[in-house]
This record gives structure tokens, sequence and C-alpha cells, in this order.
């Protein structure tokens, strides 16, 4: 009895909601089918607009550097970087495996979120830096919005702990941070067996790939 009462009452609140989704697709088809010539005209302008305006965009990021994961080699470029974009990503490292661990994941983020610049730059080459942001455990990403550090992400810790955590764990950290943005039309296509692989596997298919 009491589960058939509790079918009962599930089965009125999918309706429920079935209903509430057909009503709000009626009303946009509705709204379509008021539309004349001259409001589809502005909206096909309008969304010509906003590509154009994205295009533009894409062209300027990618003329600073987007897309690459690069090295900066002087402190004094640090602050030509983060003043030119409004994103960045800045790893800092020492030759070890764990800041070559995170290199590999960055590198891969570079190339989906052209909306933000992914550098690296050696924090024992950059002692004035690596004081002023008080860096200390390696590797430290730097989150950097409007020329100003918001975040930080030091060590593994925030990543599962392990060196084997995947691309996409450290893309939803960065995206939690809003330093990038996450599945936005502005980020390029991504497959998806690349970015769930983690480094360790990503080693293994380099090797078989060389031979």
């Amino acid at each position: 009895m009491a589960d058939s009462m509790v079918q009962e009452i599930l089965e009125k609140q999918v309706l429920s909601v079935v209903k509430a989704v057909e009503d709000q697709l009626d009303d946009e088809i509705a709204a379509l089918d008021k539309l004349d010539e001259d409001d589809l005209e502005v909206l096909r302008e309008r969304r010509l607009q906003q590509m154009k305006k994205m295009a533009e965009k894409r062209r300027r990021w990618i003329s600073l550097g987007h897309g690459e994961y690069t090295e900066i080699h002087a402190e004094k470029e640090f602050f030509s970087v983060v003043k030119a974009s409004d994103r960045v990503v800045c790893h800092f490292y020492r030759e070890n495996w764990p800041c070559k661990v995170m290199d590999k994941h960055l590198a891969e983020l570079a190339k989906q979120h052209i909306e933000t610049r992914f550098v690296k730059i050696q924090a024992e080459k950059s002692p004035f830096l690596a004081d002023k942001l008080k860096i200390v455990v390696l590797p430290t990403l730097a989150l950097i919005k409007k020329a100003k550090v918001d975040d930080y992400v030091v060590g593994f810790d925030q990543l599962g702990g392990t060196d084997d955590f995947s691309t996409d764990v450290l893309e939803e950290r960065l995206a939690k941070a809003q330093v990038i943005f996450y599945e936005g039309e502005s980020s390029l296509p991504k497959s998806t067996n690349q970015t769930k692989r983690s480094v360790r596997q990503s080693e293994t298919q380099d090797s078989s790939d060389s031979e």
C-alpha cells in the first residue's frame, strides 16, 4: 500500500515536471511564431556581430601567445605577460618529476583554452617573484586575473593528492577559480580520450608511439 502511494506521488511529480517543460517549449515556439522577417534579420545580425567579436578575441589571444604553453625566461617578462592577458596560469617549477607532470597537463589545457595564457617560470631563477608571491612548494600554479594573483594551486593536494591525476581534474580546479571558461564557446574542441588520460598513461602511450 505504502509503495503504491509513493509510486503515485512520484508519477505526479514527473508529470508536473514534464508539463512545466512542455509549457516552456510552447512559450518559446509561440515567441518564434510571432517574429516577422525584420525580427529574424535583427537576430541574425546580432549573432553575426557576436561571432565577429569572438573571432577578433581569438585573433588577439593568439597574437599574445595564447593556445601554447610557453616559458618565461626573465622576471620582467612575467609582468608584461600578466598585463597583456586578462587570465594567466603561471607554473612556478623546477626540473623534477612533479613539475614535469604538471607541464604535461598544462600543455594540453593551453591548446583547449585559448582564452587563457599558460606559462611557466623557473622558481629558482626568479627569486624576486618567488619571494613576493610566497612560492615555497613546487609545483605551484599562480592563477592570475586582471594582473592580480587571485588563487594558487600548490602541489597536488587539491588534485587528489597523487601525481596520477587526470587533466580533467586540473581543468575543473582552474574553472572553479574562474581562470578558464569551462566548456565555454571560446574553448577549442577537445578529445575526451586525451583529457581523461593521466600523465602516466600518456607516458606509456608516448613510449609505444616511438617504437
